[in-house]
């Protein structure tokens, strides 16, 4: 295991703890933990193998959030002093008496065990942070290099985002936690031009955003060498490929495309804050509400999702959440029903349903925890095809690869998706890509349609660096584990006809 940043456990964690707590006991708080936070970021882009821009930022800070006669209060600083830590708590005990007037639901937070001197810090090998800058560029410029250097290929967009997050958690109830976090994501698109048409095609790396660490650039978990090599020959097949036909076909969705709708149509709309309404103002509601929990036919019998953040090297795996809960696997979909959601301590509590899943998280000190998104997955069969197999069921269809845009109603129940590329399926056997393809369905039909999933050695983890949620916005890293997947009779849209073109 990497050792902890020594530059944030020198910080006074333990006095700040202390001085904060102590203060909220005296305040007759009923709650209270406090946070600090430190998040390094780094971001590289380049263009045609040139650098175009290369950032580093980070954001260190501590925050206070405790419940006063039933009522939350939150309050942030930046100095890391014990008299800072009391402001804070006086601050947000001051938070919660003005707000205790308009709040409607008294806060009470699910039972979680005591973790003392816990200490969690997720599956890298090498720090990015660690890794010079010019050896990044060197390994970034050689790979755009070798793409600009293709037939067909007229630019190259690289970029690398690389995030280290720390963070040190003690609350009343004698929980201290501290932890640390490592996750990157590398991103190659080639970029062919038709200037006689006036018009270009892309092609991007299907590589997954991972919790990792530089390892991953040089050959761990993917390999970028070879994805690399077979990039152009994909675009080049694009650019000549036919538009594809409007109709019903079969889909076998890869988990590089399939990831994005888990998280779209199941992912957020198994958010409990958002199945009760509480996101309605920005983020939004959800079609699976609470009455229809045990209930709801999500999907067809193959259908089994879990919440997860334990998986290694997912984006939304800990130790702890932001409520010091501990990490923890669930179901949300069993045998295609709706059976659970994703909780924080207070919705849990709110609803009866025992235990926080322990989905709060806040993305710097600045913000205050909301719940979250779990690594939402889609199970494997044990025993299942593989993804040719499955592409051998199929005598009409496409073979689905990649993701790229989506639409997505608030409620979570009508969409479309895109992907990086459609091959078209003729009689068990791929023919070939096909442009200009989009999937249109309702979530429960397009569940309902899957008559068939892989086996665990089609399954691959993909997922998102930042998705958004909240008021004041907030980002948050999930990944989406999938086997590859069989769907029967799903509306493909000619994205060109139905731009009007």
């Amino acid at each position: 295991m990497p050792d902890l940043d020594a530059e944030f456990t020198a910080l006074p964690l333990r006095q700040l703890a202390d001085a904060a707590l102590t203060r909220a006991r005296e305040l007759g708080a009923e709650h209270a933990d406090l946070r600090v936070e430190r998040v390094r970021t780094q971001s590289v882009g380049l263009r045609d193998a040139t650098v175009e821009y290369s950032a580093d930022g980070e954001d260190r800070g501590l925050a206070v959030r405790l419940v006063h006669d039933g009522t939350w209060g939150f309050a942030a600083g930046v100095e890391f002093t014990v008299e800072e830590a009391v402001r804070l708590v006086d601050q947000a005990v001051a938070v919660a008496k003005v707000s205790a007037p308009v709040n409607t639901d008294r806060v009470e937070l699910a039972d979680e065990p005591v973790y003392a001197d816990a200490t969690w810090v997720s599956a890298y090998e090498i720090d990015p942070f660690g890794v010079p800058e010019p050896d990044k560029l060197a390994r970034l410029t050689e790979l755009c290099e070798r793409l600009m250097a293709a037939d067909g290929v007229d630019h190259v967009n690289a970029s690398l985002q690389a995030v280290k997050e720390n963070k040190f958690y003690a609350d009343l109830r004698g929980t201290t936690i501290t932890q640390q976090r490592v996750r990157i994501v590398p991103e190659f698109t080639a970029v062919a031009v038709d200037r006689a048409a006036g018009g270009f095609e892309t092609m991007r790396t299907v590589n997954p955003p991972v919790g990792r660490g530089w390892e991953y650039l040089t050959g761990t978990g993917w390999d970028f060498d070879a994805e690399l090599a077979e990039l152009p020959e994909l675009l080049a097949e694009r650019t000549k490929a036919p538009s594809i036909e409007a109709g019903q076909y079969d889909l076998v969705i890869h988990p590089s495309q399939l990831w994005l709708t888990i998280h779209e149509s199941i992912g957020h709309a198994t958010e409990l804050d958002r199945a009760l309404g509480y996101e309605a103002a920005y983020a939004g509601t959800s079609f699976a509400t609470f009455d229809k929990l045990n209930t709801l036919q999500y999907g067809s019998p193959v259908m089994h999702v879990t919440g997860d953040r334990v998986v290694e090297h997912g984006l939304s795996t800990i130790g702890y959440d932001d409520e010091g809960v501990a990490g923890q696997q669930w179901d949300i979909v069993r045998d295609g029903v709706l059976v659970g959601y994703q909780t924080d301590r207070n919705m849990a509590r709110l609803m009866d349903l025992g235990r926080s899943t322990g989905c709060a998280y806040a993305d710097s000190s600045g913000h205050v925890p909301v719940q979250r998104m779990a690594n939402v997955s889609l199970q494997p069969a044990a025993d299942g095809p593989s993804t040719e197999e499955l592409i051998g069921r199929v005598e009409r269809g496409l073979y689905v690869v990649g993701d790229k845009s989506w639409s997505i109603d608030m409620q979570r129940y009508n969409f479309q998706f895109t992907a990086q590329r459609f091959y078209l399926i003729e009689n068990g056997r791929i023919v070939g890509q096909v442009r200009d393809a989009a999937y249109q369905a309702t979530t429960t039909d397009f569940w309902g349609a899957m008559e068939a999933v892989g086996g665990p050695q089609t399954y691959e983890l993909h997922g998102s660096f930042q998705c958004g949620k909240a008021q004041p916005g907030q980002v948050a890293p999930v990944s989406h584990g999938a086997p590859s997947a069989l769907f029967r009779g799903i509306t493909i849209l000619n994205t060109v006809t139905e731009a009007g073109k």
